[in-house]
């Protein structure tokens, strides 16, 4: 119910923005009662809703098919129709069907998983490649074919939230990409196990202290898209959220030339403070930000 209660939370808070209903549907986030994944928002997801529908598909027929075949056994040989119960076994025809049906059923789900495998690997022919690195407890974003841009999202916390940002998933600093191109993700970490999870886009890696793992995404069209570290990380896991905006690649072309301004090595890092007014503890450094 809590649950359900902060996703109206945050749909009400989305529908209140210029835009309203239009705005909505331009934006990766969790709504009010739904039932099914976020909608595809580029093809990675796309590829992983068919997966999944097929596999939706035929589990809903065996499990029709096992009730349907349960009652009727029940129904010929209960004791009032079948006194005498007959004592055959090894009917070869009948071992024969449930073993090899089974295997044809698994061969049908295993083709299109290992193909939605090999895609999510790695992209080909990739127009911008982003390191992400995993913090206790925010993100570190780089561009390592633009300048090497670096800085760091951190979540905004709730007595800083201004009308119409979403609790609990809104960061100080967006992941910018242009819309419409294949996105390279990086994926380290420097403490703990993190993920990168997005699922309106359908990327999600984990991050690994030590490791360099690899995936991609595209944003079929500009909007904001959210998600958050899904691999339990310590204290503070629920708030690293992630935020990723594509936008045309003219205004992409514009945020690059003021990001090089605003994220370039002399400006300090923009660090907020905790929203009790606490300083900002690495658990890594154990030192104060």
């Amino acid at each position: 119910m809590l649950r359900c209660r902060r996703t109206l939370v945050a749909f009400t808070a989305i529908m209140r923005l210029p835009g309203g209903a239009a705005l909505a549907q331009a934006i990766g986030a969790p709504r009010p009662w739904e039932m099914g994944m976020q909608a595809a928002a580029g093809p990675l997801k796309q590829a992983q809703i068919d997966l999944h529908d097929l596999v939706l598909v035929i589990i809903t027929l065996i499990t029709l098919f096992v009730a349907v075949l349960l009652g009727w056994v029940m129904w010929r040989y209960q004791a009032a129709r079948n006194p005498v119960p007959s004592r055959t076994a090894h009917h070869t025809m009948l071992e024969i069907a449930w073993t090899v049906i089974p295997v044809l059923i698994l061969v049908i789900i295993a083709i299109p998983s290992f193909r939605l495998i090999y895609y999510e690997d790695k992209p080909r022919d990739a127009d911008l490649t982003v390191k992400v690195t995993g913090h206790q407890w925010y993100w570190e974003y780089s561009y390592p074919d633009k300048n090497n841009i670096d800085f760091s999202s951190y979540i905004i916390p709730d007595d800083q939230l201004k009308p119409g940002q979403l609790r609990l998933l809104e960061v100080d600093n967006q992941l910018v990409v242009p819309a419409g191109k294949t996105i390279r993700v990086l994926q380290t970490s420097t403490d703990v196990i993190h993920s990168w999870f997005i699922p309106s886009l359908g990327a999600q890696r984990y991050a690994i202290p030590g490791r360099t793992i690899e995936t991609w995404f595209r944003a079929d069209k500009p909007g904001v898209f959210y998600g958050q570290c899904n691999q339990i990380c310590g204290t503070n896991h629920s708030r690293m959220p992630i935020v990723v905006r594509a936008v045309t690649p003219e205004e992409f072309d514009a945020w690059l030339t003021e990001a090089k301004t605003k994220f370039s090595d002399a400006a300090p890092a923009a660090q907020p403070a905790r929203a009790n007014g606490e300083p900002r503890l690495l658990a890594a450094a154990g030192v104060q930000r």
